[in-house]
């Protein structure tokens, strides 16, 4: 007997899958370039970092296609973000900025407690709502234009004022997978508040993640390792299999260098990183080879100015 068969029935009306695709179809969408994964590198929280993992990267042949600063922009001095900007240019990838100040940040007691888990990095109280626009306006100025979104609201507001010209129409928002969520449903509640891109909980089987695909059109971002802090996984085995049924997808590597997401690597770390990055290059070029991956800057990108 199959349990929930009326509310199954309902889904698909509402065009979301009725159940998680054990038969793994292959995915048939693709970036615009024609491309169906990029690589990204998360938890880049210092320029020394940055360009050891752009310059290992380079010596060993692999190409990086987005960075993920997650330190949160209101740490950081704008010497310290220009020259992650300016080296973003050089190598022409993607950077993503994170906004301050998110609830860690802030005087929340609940925060600071296992209770923390829910509130997570969102934001208390419309102040901080004020706070985290102006932390991406400061990014914006410096020239960045990819940003981390830690909160459902801050997304609503952010695409509003994209859409109604207070921010460049060419800013792009990835949501974090800090929210926690991890199912289509909320996939497609992101994508039609403007996500750019959607990085569910790291923990998704591939049946989920094949389902969140059947519900949205935007790249989904995975995590391919992780730092012990999140679970310490690492299923380098299943990024073929992530790019097939998960396209247009970010393949995200090098979190397993580090022991939690808010510290500060450098270039020791960012040479590890890049290591982890080339076994999943490596990975896709044994058993997915014909997988196209973007190599040079696509319109799409993020790409600094």
């Amino acid at each position: 007997m199959i349990v929930g068969e009326k509310t199954r029935a309902y889904l698909r009306k509402i065009e979301l899958p009725d159940h998680d695709f054990y038969e793994l179809p292959t995915s048939k969408l693709r970036f615009p370039d024609g491309a169906q994964f990029r690589i990204e590198v998360p938890t880049v929280n210092t320029f020394e970092c940055m360009r050891a993992i752009l310059e290992t990267a380079k010596d060993m042949g692999i190409t990086i296609n987005r960075i993920d600063e997650t330190y949160g922009i209101m740490r950081h001095t704008d010497g310290e973000l220009i020259k992650m900007i300016e080296l973003a240019k050089e190598y022409k990838v993607e950077l993503n900025l994170s906004h301050g100040p998110r609830a860690t940040y802030d005087t929340s007691a609940t925060a600071k407690t296992p209770m923390g888990a829910y509130v997570g990095y969102r934001l208390r109280g419309i102040e901080q709502v004020v706070r985290a626009i102006e932390d991406i306006k400061r990014g914006l100025d410096l020239g960045c234009r990819g940003f981390l979104v830690y909160d459902e609201g801050l997304l609503w507001v952010l695409n509003r004022m994209r859409g109604d010209g207070e921010l460049p129409k060419e800013v792009k928002f990835k949501v974090s997978a800090h929210l926690g969520h991890g199912n289509a449903a909320s996939a497609k509640l992101f994508e039609s508040l403007g996500a750019d891109s959607f990085n569910p909980v790291r923990d998704l089987e591939l049946p989920m993640i094949a389902a969140i695909r059947a519900a949205i059109k935007i790249p989904i971002d995975v995590h391919t390792d992780n730092p012990a802090a999140s679970g310490g996984f690492i299923r380098t085995y299943e990024a073929p299999e992530l790019v097939r049924i998960g396209a247009p997808i970010h393949l995200k590597c090098g979190n397993s260098v580090v022991p939690a997401h808010g510290t500060l690597p450098g270039e020791k770390e960012g040479v590890k990183m890049a290591h982890q990055a080339w076994l999943v290059a490596n990975m896709m070029k044994r058993y997915f080879p014909e997988a196209k991956q973007t190599i040079s800057p696509a319109p799409d990108m993020a790409i600094p100015k």
